[in-house]
Formats: structure tokens, C-alpha cells, sequence
């Protein structure tokens, strides 16, 4: 049964950190929820003024805290039958609780880009996004277009000045 128990633990460990991998970035300028397609977006231009990179933190939804819990559980109460057991079972779960919510925030962590802008009209604005290593990178100096729609903004770099 313990061999069993191990052959289970690895295919759902292997199949929770595929999925967990194949998660694209939904910060970058190139990203779009199913919710933000078609719809109208709000467009200024503007000069990247200064480009810093930047790190954003990994998601904290609790998700990688229950299932790290789960698994532990899962794993300590095939130690033993009985008090042992339950005892294993409660240790090993804190610990996955812990570990997996860890899991998660690094997982989820990107490298992003900090541009501020001088727009046409003459404001200065700052706007945080992940890279994305498909998009032409931007600099200092760049001309680019600023989406806005609700509260999400989103940069990207126009192949020639529209000015």
C-alpha cells in the first residue's frame, strides 16, 4: 500500500506542477482575460521616459496552502495505523499547508518593468507590467501606446512614432 501511496503522491505532484507551469503571466501587456476581449479600450501615446525592472510578488489566494495541506495529510497518515498515524497525518499537513502556500507565491512570481511615460499631452505616468519574453522589449526613448480599460493599463511599443 505505501508503495502504491508514493506512485499516486509523485503523478500528483508531476501533474499539479505541469498545470501550475503552463499558466501563462496575466500581467503583461500582451495578456488579456476572456472578459477584456472586444472590448473598447481607452488609447494614449506617449515616451518612455525611464524603464526600471521591477519584481512582482507571487499570488497568495490560499490554493497552494490547501493542497500542500492535503498532500502532507495524505502522506503522513500512511505512516502508521492508528495514533500514530493521526498524529503524522496533522504534522505532515501544517507542514504541506506551509510549503505549498510558499509554492504558490514562488510559482506565481514574475519579473516585470516599471515604465514611466511623458505623454503627448503632457502628463507623467508610471505603469508596472510583467514581461513578456514574445514582446519587443521596451526602453528609455521608445515611443509606445498606453491601453486603459476600467482599471488596467497596459504598454506596449509602437514600431514607429506616430507623431
Amino acid at each position: 500500500m505505501k508503495k502504491s501511496f508514493g506512485v499516486q503522491f509523485a503523478i500528483v505532484v508531476l501533474s499539479v506542477s505541469t498545470l501550475v507551469a503552463c499558466v501563462p503571466s496575466k500581467q503583461t501587456g500582451t495578456s488579456y482575460s476572456r472578459d477584456e476581449a472586444r472590448a473598447v479600450q481607452n488609447v494614449k501615446l506617449g515616451t518612455v521616459v525611464d524603464a526600471t525592472p521591477v519584481s512582482i510578488e507571487g499570488t497568495k489566494s490560499g490554493v497552494g496552502g490547501v493542497v500542500g495541506a492535503a498532500v502532507g495529510g495524505l502522506a503522513g497518515s500512511t505512516v502508521d495505523d492508528g495514533t500514530t498515524a493521526d498524529i503524522a497525518a496533522v504534522i505532515a499537513g501544517a507542514a504541506g499547508a506551509i510549503i505549498g502556500a510558499k509554492a504558490e507565491s514562488a510559482v506565481t512570481k514574475a519579473q516585470g518593468m516599471e515604465y514611466t511615460i511623458k505623454l503627448d499631452d503632457g502628463d507623467v505616468i508610471s505603469v508596472v507590467q510583467a514581461i513578456d519574453p514574445k514582446a519587443e522589449v521596451i526602453v528609455a526613448g521608445d515611443s509606445v501606446k498606453i491601453l486603459s480599460q476600467g482599471g488596467t493599463f497596459r504598454v506596449s511599443k509602437l514600431p514607429v512614432p506616430l507623431r
